[in-house]
């Protein structure tokens, strides 16, 4: 039950000692479902520094990057960390929100977690908390897991912010929330949402916002990129099955905007290191269609990404476009990233009902 107090304000339950305990009994926190939903990560500045901490973070997660540590820890530590902080950091700086001096995907991510935040208190009242984490970076996972224990979560729903799994998304955000729970005393029970890309409501809001686009687009777009974060194909044939949720989101977008198999093209974007990935690269592909289908016109969109990013933000819509631009494509239209659009917030708290069945409701 909520409590209000004079003002009409909700307020929190105090703590309290458990009936017939004795007077010495440490006072616990009403039991409440914390949610907790998970994004890949943000710098804390554009500074070398910062750049270096988180991407030494990232890039040592054997989720990552699974080579074998005494070969990969001194190509990283010695070489790929001492030049890359200073392109990433520039390449961030091109894209961060000066006024709250945060990354783009940080400040969507507590949008998106305020928008949630007011369903959810909206049907479940104070018997929820709401809030977000970072597999890398701040706010940690750790932190915020202690946060939502001492706060009387006594059962923490947690959700990845991935529609597609991979091993190096959802997987390693879930190792890091287990890792988290291995920490804590009385430990909570524990729900992972599952990946929500054949979702009717994520499609239907891929749907509405290329729609939008679209109909404010001059020229009409020729063709829809559909551009997903790469992997290593390797992965693909060790078992990953990103690679087919990928295609399934192309694949109902497609059936539910009623179009051609020639109107849509899966794509996959930011490749690292000598391996092959999953084929064919954006960046590739897009100069492709202009040098040799003399297409003029497209629209790229990031179905992978529930927030903009570096990789969308400054990716797409400044190396990819300079791609196909300078292959002789004219008008390239990025659509951005669902973030906060209501048909999304909607999409991803009616997710959440589901997976708090049995325990709300």
């Amino acid at each position: 039950m909520t409590m209000f107090d004079a003002q009409g304000q909700a307020t929190e339950r105090p703590a309290t000692c458990p009936m017939h305990a004795g007077a010495d009994h440490p006072a616990i926190k009403p039991a409440r479902v914390g949610i907790l939903l998970a994004n890949l990560g943000t710098p804390d500045g554009t500074d070398y520094w910062s750049m270096r901490r988180y991407l030494n973070e990232f890039l040592s997660d054997k989720r990552v990057v699974d080579y074998s540590a005494w070969i990969w820890q001194p190509l990283l530590q010695l070489v790929i960390l001492s030049k890359r902080p200073f392109s990433s950091g520039a390449a961030y700086k091109s894209i961060w929100n000066e006024e709250d001096d945060e990354s783009p995907l940080l400040t969507i991510t507590k949008k998106q977690t305020a928008a949630i935040k007011a369903q959810m208190v909206e049907r479940y009242g104070d018997d929820v908390r709401v809030d977000f984490c970072m597999r890398y970076g701040n706010p940690s996972t750790k932190s915020k897991v202690r946060e939502m224990v001492a706060a009387g979560c006594t059962k923490i729903l947690f959700f990845p912010l991935y529609p597609h799994y991979a091993g190096a998304t959802s997987a390693t955000a879930n190792d890091q929330f287990f890792r988290a729970l291995m920490e804590e005393k009385w430990q909570p029970t524990a729900r992972i949402v599952d990946p929500y890309f054949d979702e009717p409501a994520y499609i239907e809001a891929l749907a509405q916002s290329i729609e939008k686009a679209y109909a404010s687009a001059d020229p009409k777009p020729e063709k829809l990129v559909c551009s997903y974060h790469g992997v290593p194909e390797r992965y693909l044939r060790e078992g990953d099955p990103y690679h087919c949720q990928c295609q399934k989101t192309t694949r109902l977008l497609k059936e539910r905007l009623g179009w051609a198999d020639t109107d849509i093209v899966t794509t996959f974007q930011s490749r690292f290191g000598p391996e092959e990935w999953l084929k064919p690269y954006t960046v590739e592909e897009v100069a492709r269609l202009a040098e040799e289908d003399g297409v003029k016109n497209i629209a790229v969109c990031a179905p992978a990404f529930s927030s903009d990013c570096i990789e969308t933000l400054e990716e797409i819509n400044e190396e990819i476009k300079e791609s196909f631009e300078e292959a002789g494509g004219e008008h390239f239209t990025y659509i951005p990233c669902l973030n906060d659009d209501a048909a999304h917030i909607d999409a991803l708290s009616g997710i959440i009902d589901k997976n708090l069945q049995g325990w709300l409701g």
